[in-house]
């Protein structure tokens, strides 16, 4: 959507409105409320399903009809600065990227059964949804782009009522007959559909499919639905027609306040350096030196010295990682000497930090050998994998000295960690190496894969009768019957 001419109060912090300071496109309500439609239709509100990515797909194709629409109408009468405004927010590789992973992470609903993985991916799909629009660093951080849209819905539905308002005398002759016509069809939909479905049952089996019951129940769903995807399309389009400024239109600041100079930040480094040594150190003796090794130095077998340290090292891993970023924020860098012991110093304790980390990694699974895996463990060691890879970043971030692209880079990975997750199919994951230590001689927790998803079901076939029987008949005894809008390939696929 591009800006009205003369909107040079978009990049400094005017006094008027909002809303009022950007164009209104009239066709930015009515996608809004097709969107609210169709995610009332399509969601199926108590399980994951095909309908919400479709839901995902009209809300999105909204969105973009409006915002090229729009740019289109103004684009012959815009101003040299408009001009670049908008050539700026068009060509821009984020806001495919993020749009992507959105949609990827919604899809998730139609292969896979466990409900607690999509939760996941439903709240991970807002955040990337809302990455999509604010495509470039906005001087408000990360947080605030993460959340944008739904914190820009008030200020949406000021915008268009302001717009709808003086609108409403050019086009109101024009949209009296639309409503109309709408009405019209409604009205004859209502009466003819219920009677062609009594006259043949198969027609009206067919109808039963495709409309839902209409309850009390239904209608607070549809609402609630139907509003909360509205509101979001309205946010979308209103940050999009006035993006929120750019980090980078933003005159570089040198960090307020005092810095830390060298002499004082490299002691409690250094020795946070040496100390990760000597651990790391430590724990080659004990990865080489095996079951022995360890019985003999903590007294313990080797499951429980990996259950003992793991909870240990995860906290320092995260605790060294914020004193890292709190380093690299105020350390003073004025000097090439200074930048070097940085670079030097904090690269070192990065390093380190990725050993613990793959150290804490080598004690889950340990454990898991010895004890089982469960959802929970497998969730902990995708955590696990995914700081391994923000150790990553913060090596980058600290080689280059510079880290505001560091939350962005975090974020994303965390997304996309969480949709390769999906894709490996945890809890199926969990019953196939739980099965494969049954087969080794070890115990079989039945009840707890009970307790799982149809995504197991695939592998219990390895499982013989009745055990088999026995876990999967309260997987069945809670499968429920799909409609069209909530067929999922997991659900399908048990039955």
């Amino acid at each position: 959507m591009s800006p009205v001419p003369g909107r040079s109060g978009l990049l400094t912090m005017a006094p008027i409105p909002k809303w009022r300071r950007v164009a209104y496109p009239p066709a930015a309500l009515p996608a809004a409320l097709v969107a609210g439609v169709a995610a009332a239709v399509l969601v199926p509100w108590d399980r994951p399903g095909i309908g919400w990515v479709l839901a995902a797909l009209v809300a999105a194709g909204a969105v973009f009809v409006v915002d090229r629409r729009a740019r289109a109408s103004v684009e012959q009468g815009e101003s040299t600065g408009d001009r670049s405004i908008r050539a700026l927010l068009r060509h821009n590789p984020a806001r495919l990227w993020w749009t992507a992973l959105a949609l990827a992470l919604l899809a998730v609903g139609a292969v896979r059964a466990a409900g607690w993985l999509f939760v996941l991916c439903v709240l991970a799909a807002v955040f990337a949804s809302s990455l999509a629009v604010v495509s470039r660093r906005s001087v408000h951080g990360i947080w605030y782009d993460a959340i944008a849209v739904p914190l820009e819905a008030s200020a949406a539905v000021l915008w268009v009522s302001e717009g709808a308002r003086r609108a409403r005398d050019a086009r109101k002759t024009r949209t009296w007959r639309a409503g109309l016509s709408v009405g019209a069809t409604v009205a004859l939909l209502a009466v003819f559909a219920p009677l062609l479905g009594s006259a043949d049952a198969t027609f009206g089996s067919i109808l039963n499919r495709l409309v839902p019951a209409v309850d009390t129940g239904s209608l607070v769903r549809w609402t609630l639905v139907s509003g909360a995807v509205a509101l979001g399309c309205l946010g979308a389009m209103f940050l999009l027609a006035g993006p929120p400024r750019s980090a980078d239109s933003m005159p570089r600041e040198k960090v307020s306040g005092r810095t830390v100079s060298r002499w004082e930040w490299a002691l409690p480094v250094g020795a946070l350096t040496a100390l990760f040594a000597a651990f790391v150190a430590a724990q080659f003796a004990a990865l080489f030196g095996g079951d022995d090794y360890v019985q003999k130095t903590a007294g313990l077998t080797y499951a429980q010295y990996a259950r003992s340290g793991f909870g240990q090292l995860s906290i320092v891993t995260m605790l060294a990682l914020a004193v890292i970023l709190t380093v690299l924020r105020f350390a003073d860098q004025d000097s090439a000497r200074d930048r070097t012991w940085l670079r030097a110093l904090l690269g070192s304790v990065t390093a380190l930090s990725l050993v613990l980390v793959a150290s804490a990694l080598g004690r889950m699974w340990t454990y898991q050998q010895a004890y089982g895996f469960t959802v929970l463990r497998v969730l902990v060691e995708a955590f696990e994998l995914w700081l391994g890879l923000i150790y990553v970043l913060v090596l980058a971030a600290v080689v280059r000295l510079r880290r505001a692209w560091l939350p962005r880079a975090a974020l994303g990975t965390a997304l996309a960690t969480l949709l390769m997750l999906a894709i490996l199919n945890p809890e199926r994951l969990v019953a196939e190496r739980n099965i494969d230590r049954w087969t080794n001689g070890k115990t079989l927790d039945t009840d707890y894969l009970s307790t799982l998803s149809p995504d197991v079901v695939p592998a219990l076939d390895r499982l013989p009768e009745p055990m088999r029987a026995e876990v999967l008949e309260p997987i069945r005894d809670d499968l429920p019957e799909d409609t069209w809008q909530s067929w999922n390939l997991s659900r399908a696929a048990a039955r």
